[in-house]
């Protein structure tokens, strides 16, 4: 599932996040919630950007959903481990190629 597959990778960018969860035996568990998580605020923002932009085309609406869902869900549930730093991108940029690219469709 590719919500799962972003999710998890999210999680690996934060070491200690992900070492924790798995040492209690939480990560898959918090792995399944942020992915449906992720999912539901996708879809919610793919029919409001649709709405406001009927005629768009569908992929491009899907995209700039994923983007903010995705940007939601950092900003809310997956705080960097370290301190933000001007210079360092956020892999935001990162997930939205590994969701264009035509094997990641599943």
């Amino acid at each position: 599932m590719l919500y799962k597959t972003i999710i998890l990778e999210l999680l690996q960018q934060r070491p200690q996040m992900h070492e924790q969860l798995r040492k209690s035996r939480k990560l898959l568990t918090t792995l399944e919630t942020y992915a449906r998580e992720l999912k539901t605020r996708h879809e919610a923002w793919k029919e409001d950007l649709s709405e406001l932009r009927p005629g768009s085309d569908p992929s491009q609406i899907a995209a700039e959903a994923m983007e903010m869902a995705l940007k939601e869900l950092v900003e809310d549930r997956l705080p960097s481990e370290s301190p933000p730093c001007e210079t360092e991108a956020f892999p935001l940029g990162e997930a939205i190629a590994f969701i264009r690219s035509p094997t990641s469709r599943g």
